[in-house]
């Protein structure tokens, strides 16, 4: 029989049209059960999130994106932004990658392997002239945060430790069970540090990894115990860029959420709105990295245990100064953040911070094992035998676990609290004489109680100024908010006071000669044009590109 025959036989028959009929119901309870789920329902929740403007807001810069994009990718506009990159490229290459160096600095280029290895005098003198790159600013406390110095002697006890374990490997705790002992001593005095002796937690290479391990463990922790698998974490815009990196990485729907245009501090009350059932997680800062602010956590803790979700604290800027406080007599106007307060969940700590420890030194911690079990990876049935490691990397130094250990045995809880008021005084200082000296060029973003200290102007350009302090061998942060911070340590805290008295004579500079040009300037300046989020985005990767040439 031919096909054609069979088929038109089919259509007559009526099982085949009951069948047919049948069909296209279930198909259209299916499209709007789709639709109800997936648009209607996702599309509510988005809107409650952000709201009427905010979601407005957000659909314009869509649009905005989409023609600025189109117009963008036309030729003549991607030669004339070719030839502007091509420009930035090597601007950035000379001042990151030269190719001479400096009057005294002699160095060999390196791009194959030696054929004969160099001798020990060739090595040092190569040493030599790479620390020679290095800007005088840092030593002498002029650096917003980035080097959070122990003093000489401090480094001395840091390289001697890390010397003696230089081939150990926390991977294979049978043969370096010294290094697992430390390990563990390390999380266990950060743990009790935070009021949680019973927790849980592990050392990971800095801050992001930690706050990547935070997510990916509510995520898993949501899918096996709520059945979650579209999950999402509402957070303040102050959160760190961590949490925007962990939501790509792992999948989860990222609800941002403006904080109070005055405290600076999280809007509890909006990021309540946030939460749905697919919620996994909320976050508080402790402080933020911005401007310093610290986050309500008692109101987010309860928040979070209302609707049995987490709260990660992110403490890694925050790291041995905000337990230090109330020892150093600094915790007025503080609000507990650590595990005292219910519904606190896990806290991140970075240890290469304020602890002092080696670069690659932080901890997560968590409020119980059993919540720690979900960042773990294990996998039984592969060919190499049963693998298992705690967190994103396998082999990991045991010498910066050794550096990490000696620090906080030799500096003790005593010294921890003198580098807590020595620095948490200097930057208070600098708030309270930034108003008192700048009342109508400068004002300071919310109330900084820690090490962090922004500030904006209403009377100049933020960003100018910022270059003209940079002129002046000063390395103050810029921010996307239209300000600059100081992140204090242990080096800055000594030079507060050289700091004010050059932003008096920069301030006056700036007024009188605006400058036209500079790094901040230029980069934050295109940043808030309609083209700035696809320009600088280039630039940000070309500036990643040149590091590796």
């Amino acid at each position: 029989m031919p096909v054609s025959d069979f088929l038109a036989g089919l259509s007559t028959d009526p099982r085949f049209a009951r069948f047919d009929r049948r069909f296209t119901q279930v198909a259209k309870v299916a499209l709007a059960w789709y639709i109800l789920k997936y648009v209607l329902l996702d599309g509510y929740r988005h809107l409650r999130a952000r709201g009427l403007v905010g979601t407005a807001r957000e659909a314009y810069n869509a649009v905005q994106g989409v023609v600025v994009g189109i117009l963008l990718s036309l030729p003549s506009s991607r030669k004339k932004i070719s030839s502007e990159l091509a420009k930035t490229r090597q601007q950035i290459k000379d001042k990151l990658a030269p190719a001479s160096y400096p009057d005294g600095v002699r160095l060999t280029v390196v791009k194959s392997l030696p054929e004969k290895g160099h001798d020990r005098a060739w090595l040092e003198e190569e040493w030599k002239g790479l620390k020679g790159l290095e800007k005088g600013d840092v030593d002498s406390g002029r650096v917003s945060g980035t080097v959070y110095h122990g003093g000489d002697e401090l480094n001395a006890i840091i390289n001697q430790a890390m010397s003696l374990f230089v081939v150990s490997n926390p991977l294979h705790p049978d043969v370096f069970p010294g290094v697992r002992k430390m390990e563990s001593e390390i999380v266990s005095m950060c743990l009790n540090l935070f009021h949680c002796p019973e927790g849980a937690g592990t050392t990971t290479s800095g801050g992001t990894e930690s706050i990547l391990m935070a997510c990916k463990t509510y995520r898993d922790w949501a899918r096996s115990t709520k059945g979650i698998t579209r999950p999402e974490m509402v957070i303040p815009d102050s959160a760190h860029a961590a949490f925007w990196k962990a939501s790509q990485y792992f999948g989860i729907k990222l609800h941002v959420i403006p904080v109070d245009e005055v405290t600076r501090q999280a809007d509890v009350r909006r990021m309540a709105r946030a939460i749905n059932a697919n919620t996994i997680m909320i976050v508080g800062s402790a402080p933020n990295f911005p401007d310093g602010a610290i986050d309500p956590i008692p109101q987010l803790g309860a928040l979070a245990k209302r609707h049995n979700i987490g709260l990660h604290v992110d403490c890694c800027l925050g790291s041995f100064i905000m337990p230090f406080l109330d020892r150093a007599g600094l915790n007025d106007g503080v609000p507990e953040f650590d595990f005292k307060v219910p519904g606190v969940t896990s806290i991140s700590c970075d240890t290469h911070k304020y602890a002092f420890c080696p670069k690659g030194s932080s901890v997560i911690m968590y409020r119980s094992a059993e919540l720690r079990r979900y960042q773990y990876y294990v996998i039984t049935d592969w060919a190499g035998g049963v693998y298992a490691s705690p967190s994103m990397a396998g082999s990991r130094p045991g010498s910066i676990l050794a550096g990490a250990w000696a620090v906080l045995n030799y500096v003790g809880a005593d010294g921890y609290t003198e580098s807590c008021r020595t620095i948490v005084t200097a930057s208070r200082h600098f708030a309270q004489e930034i108003k008192r000296r700048f009342p109508t060029d400068l004002y300071v973003l919310g109330d900084p109680r820690v090490s962090v200290v922004a500030f904006g102007s209403k009377t100049i350009n933020i960003y100018a100024l910022g270059d003209a302090m940079g002129s002046k061998g000063w390395h103050l942060s810029a921010l996307g908010t239209g300000a600059l911070h100081m992140a204090f340590t242990r080096l800055t805290a000594a030079n507060v006071d050289q700091l004010l008295d050059d932003l008096e004579k920069v301030i006056e500079d700036v007024k009188q000669n605006p400058p036209k040009d500079g790094d901040m300037v230029a980069l934050y300046g295109l940043g808030q044009t309609s083209v700035g989020p696809h320009v600088v985005g280039k630039l940000a990767e070309t500036f990643l590109d040149v590091l590796y040439e």
